[in-house]
């Protein structure tokens, strides 16, 4: 009512883990589908303008996206949704202890990044940074 766009969030939520029972696939079959779907179609109802499926089998997700009129983004729910959202630093590589089936990593930065973060340090304790070129 306010104006405010609100982007519906089902299948895994980082938040809610634990009451879920842990990182597992979410809406795999049967009745755990048929909810989920549900919860997508009210979602829509009560005004979403989006809705992320995260950790849901693709066919669950492709048939919230064939449904709903809004637009449906996945992660870790298939190509037969609206859209795909990654987070950023897990496809860019910065951290490697996170490996979830449907994370594909397009650059491997964790090690690039440390060393950068080392050469600063190293450069600010050696009083070689900033140096008179990059002071005012």
């Amino acid at each position: 009512a306010a104006g405010i766009p609100v982007v519906g969030h089902l299948g895994l939520t980082p938040q809610s883990v634990h009451q879920l029972g842990g990182y597992g696939l979410q809406g795999k079959e049967g009745a755990a589908a048929d909810k989920l779907f549900e919860e997508a179609l009210g979602l829509e109802r009560a005004g979403c303008c989006s809705v992320v499926l995260e950790k849901v089998p693709a066919s669950v997700a492709a048939r919230v996206a064939q449904s709903l009129q809004i637009p449906v983004i996945g992660i870790g729910a298939g190509s037969g949704v609206d859209g795909q959202v990654l987070v950023s630093q897990d496809m860019l590589g910065m951290e490697d202890r996170f490996t979830p089936k449907f994370l594909r990593r397009f650059a491997s930065l964790g090690e690039e990044i440390k060393q950068a973060a080392e050469a600063y340090i190293t450069a600010v304790k050696e009083r070689s940074f900033p140096s008179d070129a990059e002071s005012y």
